[in-house]
């Protein structure tokens, strides 16, 4: 069995794939990673192909030798993985000093568009200590805003696959985090533009996201999260917004990064903090892979989180 994407794949599931490739040998990436997606019965929990992800198995399987992809059916442009390069549009503004009670109502608003898109790539490319790397999976991203001025940023994709912290705080098996890790979301960036200097700002934010987003989530996936889960880099940030806005830190990562397989612990030690969107988030998440979580039912947020 070989595991790509958080899917585990047979010999079997390989010599499928390896006659839909011969089948047509001449087809298209995205249309093989479709076929594939509907002979494995690979799915989102919405009901939509995991094409994208079936897309990146294939590949890194492909590099690991397991099969031979068809060749690309047309040359990539140019600028097909260029880094976002700065424009005047994410140029420095004027500076922002008020506490955050003393400033208008913040605008919280989803990327939308490939404008919209592209300027939040910039700033992330340009501010962010991590750059630009597009977001694993399912995602969303926001702007927060002034009327006239944006303030920060917001990236959030698909969970980590496994973190001994997380994964002894739900208390769940393999077989519950396979069917259920869909339903904890990763906040993959957090940037405060660095000429917003505002006391308070930062929790504030992440406050108003974790009510907005299950909803936002829920309309754009068809079914809400339970939980948030982020990483800090612990030699950087001490993580002191998110314990302010109700975070649980849970304990650090082995600095392993999730693709090593050689064990080198060669990535920056990180901070696993923790975010539940239901009181009940134990619960759903250590339910059998024969039980899905009703996609409709959010409840309320506990307000003391049992540790």
């Amino acid at each position: 069995m070989k595991r790509y994407c958080g899917r585990l794949f047979s010999e079997a599931d390989l010599t499928c794939i390896r006659a839909l490739i011969q089948q047509c040998p001449q087809g298209s990436r995205r249309e093989l990673s479709r076929r594939v997606c509907r002979e494995l019965s690979w799915f989102k929990p919405d009901g939509e192909l995991k094409d994208m992800s079936c897309r990146v198995a294939m590949l890194r399987m492909h590099r690991d030798g397991l099969i031979q992809l068809p060749q690309l059916s047309a040359p990539q442009p140019a600028n097909f993985q260029r880094r976002p390069q700065p424009t005047t549009l994410s140029d420095p503004q004027r500076p922002i000093t008020q506490a955050v009670h003393e400033l208008p109502e913040l605008q919280i608003e989803l990327v939308h568009g490939r404008a919209h898109s592209r300027l939040w790539n910039e700033y992330i490319q340009r501010y962010h200590y991590l750059g630009h790397n597009p977001l694993p999976g399912a995602q969303l991203r926001y702007f927060v805003s002034l009327p006239a001025q944006p303030l920060a940023l917001l990236g959030f994709g698909a969970a980590a696959w496994k973190t001994a912290p997380r994964d002894q705080f739900i208390g769940w098996n393999s077989a519950q985090r396979a069917a259920h890790l869909h339903l904890i979301v990763g906040n993959a960036r957090f940037l405060i533009l660095p000429w917003v200097q505002s006391k308070g700002l930062a929790s504030k934010i992440l406050g108003r996201i974790a009510r907005q987003l299950p909803t936002d989530w829920q309309q754009c996936y068809g079914y809400r999260p339970l939980l948030l889960e982020t990483f800090v880099q612990s030699d950087r940030f001490r993580g002191t917004c998110y314990k302010a806005a109700n975070w649980v830190h849970v304990g650090q990562t082995q600095g392993r990064g999730k693709l090593d397989v050689t064990h080198r612990h060669d990535q920056p030690i990180k901070d696993v903090w923790l975010y539940p969107l239901h009181r009940q988030f134990r619960q759903r998440l250590c339910l059998g892979p024969q039980h899905p979580v009703a996609a409709h039912d959010s409840g309320p947020r506990q307000q003391s989180l049992p540790l």
